[in-house]
C-alpha cells in the first residue's frame, strides 16, 4: 500500500466484518447441533459479508489497520474454524485421530494464510492476484459441497430444489474423498499459487456484451440450481489456480525445448 495505513476505527465496515464473524460462530453452533445445512448457509452469509466489508471500506476510503486485523480474525473464525468443525462433525469424526489431525491442519493453514496476507499488507506489498488459495474460497468449496450433499442425502428435501443429475451422482464419491480434499485445500492456502483477485474488478467501467450475457446466464443458473451452481463455481475457482500454474510450467518447458 502506497499510503500510510489509517489507524482509526470505522463503524460501517467494522459492523460488516463483525457480521462475518457472527455468522461463522452461528455456523459452528449449527454444526455442533448437527444442522449442517443451516451451518453452510450461515457461511454463505459470512462470505457475503466478507465480500462487502472490504469493498465498502475502499469505496468510503475508510481502510484501516484495525479493519485489516479484525477482518483476518473474522476470516479465521468463519473460514477456518467454522468449516473445519462442520466437516469434522459430518465426515472426519469417524476417522478418529486422523480426522482430528486433518481438521486441525485446515485451521492452522487458514491462520498461516491470513497471517501471511497481513504481513504483506503492512509491508505495502501489492499483488495483482492472491498468493495462495484465499480462505473464503476454501471454505466456499466445503460449504457448497454440504449444500449439494444434503439434497442428495435427503430425497424429500431434494424435491424442493432443482439439481444437476450428473453432479448429484458424484456427491457420494466426493464425500468419500473429503479428507483428501481438505488436505489439498489446506496446502493450497499456504502455497504461492496465484489466484485471481475479484477485488481488482472495476464494475464502474464499461464491459463487453458477452460478459453481460455471461452474467445473465450465470444469474439464471444460480436461481435454477442454487446449491449445485455455488459448488461448481467454487470448484472452478480452486482448480483455476492449479490449471494456471500447469499452463505456466508447460509454456516454460516448451521454451526450453
Amino acid at each position: 500500500m502506497s499510503e500510510k495505513m489509517k489507524k482509526g476505527i470505522y463503524i460501517l465496515p467494522s459492523l460488516l466484518t463483525c457480521g462475518n464473524m457472527s455468522c461463522g460462530y452461528l455456523s459452528i453452533l449449527s454444526s455442533i447441533d448437527g444442522d449442517f445445512t443451516k451451518s453452510a448457509w450461515f457461511l454463505v452469509l459470512a462470505v457475503a459479508f466478507d465480500m462487502t466489508d472490504g469493498r465498502v471500506a475502499r469505496l468510503t476510503k475508510t481502510t484501516s489497520e484495525f479493519g485489516i486485523q479484525l477482518d483476518s480474525l473474522s476470516d479465521l473464525v468463519s473460514f477456518g474454524l467454522a468449516p473445519s468443525v462442520m466437516m469434522y462433525q459430518l465426515v472426519l469424526s469417524s476417522m478418529g485421530k486422523v480426522g482430528m489431525a486433518i481438521a486441525i491442519l485446515f485451521v492452522l493453514c487458514s491462520a498461516l494464510r491470513l497471517a501471511k496476507f497481513n504481513v504483506h499488507a503492512q509491508d505495502g506489498v501489492v499483488h495483482s492476484s492472491f498468493m495462495g488459495l484465499p480462505t473464503p474460497a476454501s471454505a466456499g468449496l466445503l460449504l457448497s459441497f454440504v449444500l449439494s450433499y444434503e439434497l442428495f442425502a435427503d430425497p424429500g428435501q431434494s424435491l424442493s430444489f432443482k439439481t444437476i443429475p450428473l453432479l448429484m451422482k458424484s456427491m457420494p464419491l466426493f464425500f468419500k474423498t473429503m479428507p483428501i480434499v481438505m488436505v489439498i485445500l489446506s496446502l493450497l492456502m499456504v502455497s504461492s499459487i496465484p489466484y485471481y483477485s475479484f477485488k481488482k474488478m472495476n464494475l464502474s467501467k464499461p464491459k463487453t456484451f458477452r460478459l453481460l450475457v455471461l452474467v445473465v446466464l450465470l444469474f439464471f443458473l444460480m436461481i435454477t440450481f442454487p446449491q449445485n451452481i455455488i459448488f461448481i463455481l467454487f470448484s472452478l475457482y480452486v482448480f483455476s489456480g492449479l490449471v494456471g500454474i500447469g499452463v505456466r510450467y508447460y509454456n516454460a518447458y516448451k521454451k526450453r525445448i
